[in-house]
C-alpha cells in the first residue's frame, strides 16, 4: 500500500513537474454565448490529452459539473474514467460535514467517482476530516489559507496570539498519521505560505492562485517545495490558452512546467 502523499512524491519525481491542472470549464469563458455541454466535454478532453504527461494531478471543481445536474455528474464520471494512468485526481469539492453525511460524501468521491483525494473545510473539526483519511491511499487537502481576498475575514483572526490559519495548519499536521493529509495554501498570500511551511515541513501543499489571480510562481515553488511538496494549481491560464487548440493548451502547460524546473534548479 502506497500512501497518497508518497504517490504525489513518486509522480513528481517521475515526470519532474509540480503542475496540477484545474479542470474548471464553463460556457461563460468561451466567446460564444451558446456553448453546449458537448462543447465543454470536447474541450475538457482536449485539456486532458494535451497535459496528461505534464500534470502531477488534475483537479476538477465540482461546481462546474454540478450546475448541469445529472448530466454534469455523468460528465464528471466520464472525465475520471478518461484520464490516463499517471496523473492523480483531486476532487475540488470542499466538503465539510460530519457523521453519516461525511461517510456518504466519501463513498461518492472515492468509491463511486474514483478520485484519489478531496479538498475539505476544517470548520467542523476532526469529525469532518477523519472519514476521508482512514485509507492511506486516499488523500485530503484541508483549507488553511485560501487565495481569495476575503479569506482574511476569518482565516487571519487571532487565537492565543496565533492566526487561525496557523492553528488549522498545526492541527492538520497532527491528523497526518496515515501520510495522506495536505493543505490548501494560496499563492496570493506568500508571507502566510512561509509561516505555514515552517510549522508543517512535511505536508504537501496544494497552491492555487497562480496565473489569473496573480500569485507569484517562484515564491510558491521555492517555499512550497522547501521541504515538502508544493503542488501548483493552474486553471484558466492553461484551459483557455491562445486559440483554445490542443497545441496552445499544451504550450501553456509546458511553459509552466519549464519555469518550475528552472526555479527548482536555481
Amino acid at each position: 500500500m502506497i500512501s497518497f502523499n508518497q504517490q504525489l512524491h513518486n509522480r513528481i519525481n517521475k515526470i519532474e513537474s509540480w503542475l496540477c491542472v484545474g479542470l474548471d470549464v464553463a460556457p461563460e469563458r468561451f466567446l460564444s454565448s451558446e456553448t453546449s455541454l458537448d462543447v465543454l466535454k470536447v474541450h475538457t478532453e482536449k485539456i486532458v490529452n494535451a497535459t496528461a504527461d505534464l500534470a502531477v494531478a488534475f483537479k476538477p471543481n465540482f461546481a462546474f459539473y454540478e450546475r448541469w445536474g445529472g448530466a454534469g455528474f455523468d460528465w464528471l464520471k466520464e472525465l475520471v474514467e478518461m484520464v490516463p494512468k499517471g496523473p492523480l485526481l483531486i476532487a475540488d469539492a470542499k466538503r465539510g460535514d460530519i457523521g453519516s453525511t461525511a461517510e456518504q460524501y466519501a463513498k461518492s468521491i472515492f468509491d463511486y467517482f474514483g478520485f484519489d483525494a478531496v479538498t475539505l473545510s476544517p470548520y467542523m473539526g476532526s469529525d469532518s476530516i477523519n472519514t476521508f483519511i482512514q485509507n492511506p491511499e486516499k488523500g485530503a487537502f484541508i483549507l488553511a489559507k485560501t487565495s481569495n481576498p476575503s479569506a482574511i475575514d476569518l482565516q487571519n483572526l487571532t487565537i492565543d496570539s496565533q492566526p487561525l490559519f496557523m492553528k488549522v495548519s498545526q492541527w492538520a499536521n497532527m491528523l497526518n498519521s496515515n501520510d495522506n493529509v495536505g493543505l490548501v495554501v494560496g499563492a496570493t498570500a506568500p508571507d502566510e505560505l512561509k509561516m505555514i511551511r515552517d510549522v508543517t515541513p512535511n505536508l504537501p501543499f496544494l497552491i492555487p492562485g497562480i496565473g489569473a489571480q496573480g500569485g507569484d510562481l517562484e515564491t510558491s515553488m521555492k517555499v512550497g517545495n522547501q521541504k515538502g511538496i508544493g503542488l501548483i494549481n493552474v486553471s484558466r491560464s492553461i484551459n483557455f490558452a491562445g486559440d483554445l487548440s490542443e497545441k496552445s493548451i499544451r504550450v501553456a502547460a509546458k511553459s509552466y512546467v519549464d519555469k518550475m524546473r528552472k526555479i527548482m534548479e536555481s
